[in-house]
Parts: structure tokens; sequence; C-alpha cells
């Protein structure tokens, strides 16, 4: 089996942003350990957007930044359990990361994740997606694995056919199984394409929202096989790796500007999805385009195959 050290050797022209990478997995694995070992209580504290902090979010954050700070080509990073950027040195990477979504899922043993997208510069403010020169997502289930993208490549075939705008490059996107301790290339080439599955974020909206009713009513009429989480993290990893699929979650009166943060969840959520040639949109705008103001900026989402982002965009994009 292909080691993810192996892989990308052969696969990123970079050596240092593969430095990178390496770092990122080595966190993944401690986290992964800590899931499985540590406690799931409260840590009794807040993170700066006022939400509860598990033991487990405070001590998978401290893991990415001890792992971090020992590469010296990462300079600046930037949690969402964190209120400002953290400069741990001089190096030209900059990463952002939740570093435990969906961590409230823990007590009752459903699947989590981490988030990371990897920029070259000395702030987040300005960057927009299209800048990212990696993303990578790790998912703590049954197995844990880890999805890359990596930037370049060839452009992603059939884009154009839709109103939905793609990537300007889309190479392949590849998941990684950790076996006896290394991360080993489990499926190459990850590809979405069109297939009836929905993910339904934010169902509460439906209450306020006619349009959205209307919408979970058009997937739930149609016949659509229903897969919601309650994690953004598996959802969209089920999506990459069914091929197929929806996840969706707009904005109402409690988050009029969307509940889930540009940064570290939607940027390189839709950096993956692009790259294995589906779509992401705030139902207007590529999720890729839209340049960060602040670290904790929020965004709505509709995220993956292109003719059901089509519809997202169809639907409610009038709001």
């Amino acid at each position: 089996m292909q080691t993810f050290d192996k892989f990308l050797q052969g696969k990123v022209n970079d050596e240092d942003l593969a430095g990178v990478l390496v770092t990122l997995s080595k966190a993944v694995k401690q986290i992964s350990n800590q899931i499985r070992t540590a406690k799931t209580c409260a840590a009794g504290t807040e993170n700066v957007y006022g939400e509860q902090q598990l033991a487990l979010d405070v001590l998978s954050d401290q893991l990415i930044q001890d792992e971090c700070r020992q590469n010296e080509r990462i300079g600046l990073l930037a949690s969402e359990e964190l209120p400002d950027e953290l400069r741990i040195g001089d190096g030209e990477f900059a990463v952002a990361y939740d570093p435990l979504d969906g961590s409230s899922l823990v007590d009752v043993n459903l699947a989590v994740g981490s988030i990371f997208g990897v920029y070259r510069g000395q702030t987040f403010i300005g960057v927009k997606g299209d800048d990212q020169l990696s993303s990578m997502i790790a998912v703590y289930g049954p197995r844990t694995t880890i999805v890359l993208a990596v930037a370049g490549g060839e452009g992603a075939a059939g884009a154009e056919d839709t109103g939905v705008a793609a990537t300007a490059g889309a190479s392949a996107v590849n998941e990684f199984t950790l076996v006896d301790g290394e991360f080993c290339l489990s499926k190459e080439g990850i590809k979405v394409g069109e297939g009836k599955m929905f993910a339904p974020g934010n169902l509460r909206a439906c209450a306020e929202r006619q349009d959205y009713l209307e919408l979970t009513n058009f997937w739930m009429k149609a016949g659509y096989t229903l897969r919601y989480s309650g994690g953004m993290v598996p959802d969209v990893n089920q999506i990459l790796l069914k091929g197929k699929g929806i996840f969706s979650y707009p904005p109402h009166s409690k988050y009029p500007e969307g509940k889930l943060r540009l940064l570290f969840e939607c940027a390189p959520m839709a950096f993956l999805m692009e790259k294995a040639g589906g779509a992401a949109t705030d139902g207007k705008v590529r999720i890729l385009e839209k340049p960060l103001v602040k670290l904790d900026q929020r965004t709505p989402i509709y995220i993956g195959s292109r003719e059901e982002v089509k519809r997202c965009e169809d639907y409610l994009g009038n709001l």
C-alpha cells in the first residue's frame, strides 16, 4: 500500500507544502487516538463564538498547534477555537483549521472530523478559498481517514454545462486510511457526479422559509435518500465518497449570514468538492470567490453535485 508520505513525494512538486501536509497528518493521528481514550466532558470554557468547548476541542487544538510549531515552514495559524490569528514563526505557510468539527457528537459515538485549509501568506484577512494550496479533512469514525486535494491539474469536466461556476483547475481528490499507524492510499481520483442523496442542515429554517420547505419537500417527493448526521465533515465526506448528493445550510433569522464559518469550514470543503468535480455556493456566489473580511465570517453553503447546487440556487438564491 502507498503511504501518505510516499504519495506526496510523487504527486506534490513543492516539498515544503508536502512537509506541511505530513505535519497535519501527524496531528490527525494524535487526535484519533485521543478521541478513543480521552474524556468527553465539557472543558468549562467557551470559544470566541460563545460556544461551549469540550475538553477534546481544547486538546485537539493544542495537538495541532504543537505539531505545527515543529515545522519551521509554518508561520501562521488560525483556529475556530482561537480569537485571533496566531503567529508561530517566520514560515511562509498559513494553516486555518477547525480542530474537531461536530465535537458535540462525540459523546453519542457518531463520526466527527477535522478540517484544514493551507495557504501561503502572512495574514488570512483578504484571502479567498481559491488561494488555498491544499485542503484536507479527517474523519474519525469506525476508521480514521483523510481526504486530500492539492491545487493544480486539469479543469473540471462538464462544469461549463451548468449555471454553477467551477474552479479554474481541478486535480484528483484522494482518500487515505489509517492502518497500523500509517495513512495509506485507499481511494484515488474521487469524483462527484449526480444522484439522489440529501443532507439538509438547519431544517428549523423551514418554519420561516417557505422556499426551503418547498425544496426539502421536492427532495422527499422525488425519492432522495436522506443522509444527515448533524456533522458537516462526515456528511460532505459521504457525498465525496458516494460520488453524489447535496449538503445544504441556508440562513434564517437566528443566523442571517449563515452559521458555518467561511475560513474554517466552508472554504476548505468547497476546495475539496470543486476539485472532485462538484460545486459549492452561498446561493449566489461561489464559496471560493468570497474574500475573508474577518476571521469569524459566516456564510450559507450549498455543496455537492453541481445540478443539486444549481437547484439550491434556483430555490433559495433570492433571499
